[in-house]
Formats: C-alpha cells, sequence, structure tokens
C-alpha cells in the first residue's frame, strides 16, 4: 500500500510541475538530493558501523546476556502469553536493546525475527496476538537512551551541539513507552471485559 502512495505522491508532483512550468527546478532538486542523500548515507554508515561493534563487542563479553537477564523479568510480564524458554524472549529483548542504543537498522530484522516467532505461539493465525500488539506498541513508541541516528544526521549537517538530542529523546520516548503500554493494557482489558460480558 504504501509504495502506491509514494507513487502517488510522485506523479502528482511531476504533473504539478509540467503544469506549472517547473520541471527545471525538479530536475535540480532530483540531482542536489541525490548528492546530499549519498554525503548523508556515508555520515549514517560511520556512526551505525561504530554501534554495531559496540553491539558486537557487548553480545561477545556477555554484557547482552547480563542485560537479557535484567530486562528479562519485565519483558516476561509485559508478554505474560510468551513461555520464558521461548525463543521470541530473546529476540523481543534484543530488539528492544537495539531500539534504546538507536540502532534502528539492527534492530529492524531482529524485530521481524520476534514477530515470526510470535505468530509461530498464535498458531500461525492471521489475527494479531496481544503479544504481537504488546511488542508492536512497544517497538513503535521505541525507548531510546542514545539515538545515534538522529545524532549522526545532526553531525552530517555541522550542528554544533549534536548530543543536544539525547535530553528531550529520552523524554520523548520515556513518555511515549508508558503511554504504548498503557494503551495497550486499557485496550487488552476493555476487550477482556466486553468479551466476558
Amino acid at each position: 500500500m504504501i509504495n502506491y502512495i509514494w507513487v502517488a505522491m510522485t506523479v502528482i508532483g511531476l504533473i504539478f510541475a509540467i503544469i506549472n512550468g517547473k520541471m527545471k527546478e525538479v530536475n535540480e532538486a532530483i540531482f542536489s538530493s541525490a548528492n546530499e542523500a549519498v554525503t548523508l548515507c556515508i555520515g549514517l554508515i560511520s556512526i551505525l558501523v561504530f554501534w554495531l561493534g559496540i553491539m558486537r563487542i557487548a553480545q561477545e563479553s556477555g554484557l547482552l546476556d547480563k542485560l537479557s537477564t535484567l530486562f528479562k523479568p519485565l519483558i516476561l510480564k509485559l508478554f505474560p502469553d510468551v513461555p520464558s524458554d521461548h525463543p521470541a524472549v530473546g529476540y523481543i529483548l534484543s530488539n528492544m536493546i537495539a531500539n534504546m542504543l538507536g540502532l534502528g537498522n539492527a534492530a529492524t530484522p531482529l524485530g521481524i525475527k520476534a514477530m515470526e516467532q510470535l505468530k509461530s505461539l498464535n498458531g500461525g493465525k492471521s489475527s494479531a496476538s496481544r503479544s504481537m500488539v504488546t511488542f508492536l506498541a512497544l517497538n513503535t513508541s521505541g525507548l531510546t537512551l542514545i539515538p545515534t541516528t538522529v545524532i549522526a544526521i545532526r553531525m552530517s549537517y555541522n550542528s554544533t551541539s549534536p548530543t543536544d538530542i539525547v535530553g528531550p529523546t529520552l523524554v520523548a520516548t520515556i513518555i511515549a513507552t508508558a503511554a504504548a503500554i498503557l494503551f495497550d493494557r486499557y485496550f487488552y482489558h476493555r476487550r477482556r471485559r466486553k468479551d466476558l460480558k
């Protein structure tokens, strides 16, 4: 569906540019944006490689296992339908830790694997289980301790203080995560009460 939206936006923009005689400006914008995108990607790659390397060191040193042990009781409380020894728990924890470090690119494959495991627990049904909805809410709100991608973007645009974003991001994501959990629990209990009637 999103592909159709992007194609429609592009086609509408091009038609508008042709009608108003702005194709020269569109061409200039395309080439300058492409150049800027390459520069931005190179800047992001260096930061992501650094943090993925730190993540790998944390994994090899056993720090990720210790963090997983620390967060496991919370995860089991948030996902009561998931058995404690199920592979989904490991993927959920890894996804959350990657998101906390601002490594959205690294968190995405882990999130997909977590969803696959949660779907298998749900018997492969097409409708989402309680755990799948909870995971999606938590993953979308994305509690972030170090917003590495945003810091990298600010650095690539020569920000004088690229790390100023850390405090506001932490506050915003804490509020978003708390709201996600509260809404998730509210709608779950509301639906349960409705089903019991």
